[in-house]
């Protein structure tokens, strides 16, 4: 018998909930990401009819090297930052751990990535 039955076969519907919400969110993907590319991440943000702010495909950069692209969203009080990796594979801090902490450090200090 299973410890559980129940299985979220999709998050679109939390997230939409979460994007009526006064909160912030963090979504990054590798570049090289061959099990979900960043494309169909780009498109799963776009379904949650957010507004681009002040970034859109931005470079980021850490030790003056070239790290990744960033693009912000918000919605009244909720704002997303999607961001890329460069270099990285599916489980992105375990190709670019140095660029992936950066990347949260800066988001969680409310810095831009």
């Amino acid at each position: 018998m299973p410890s559980y039955e129940f299985n979220v076969l999709s998050s679109v519907v939390y997230h939409e909930r979460l994007s009526k919400r006064n909160c912030r969110a963090l979504i990054f993907s590798g570049d090289h990401d061959m099990m979900v590319p960043h494309v169909g991440t780009r498109n799963w943000i776009n379904t949650l009819n957010l507004t681009i702010t002040d970034k859109n495909w931005d470079a980021w950069y850490t030790g003056g090297q070239l790290a990744g692209y960033t693009t912000t969203y918000a919605h009244e009080n909720y704002s997303l930052v999607f961001s890329t990796v460069k270099g990285a594979g599916h489980t992105a801090p375990e190709f670019k751990p140095a660029e992936c902490f950066e990347m949260v450090k800066r988001w969680f200090a409310h810095k831009p990535i």
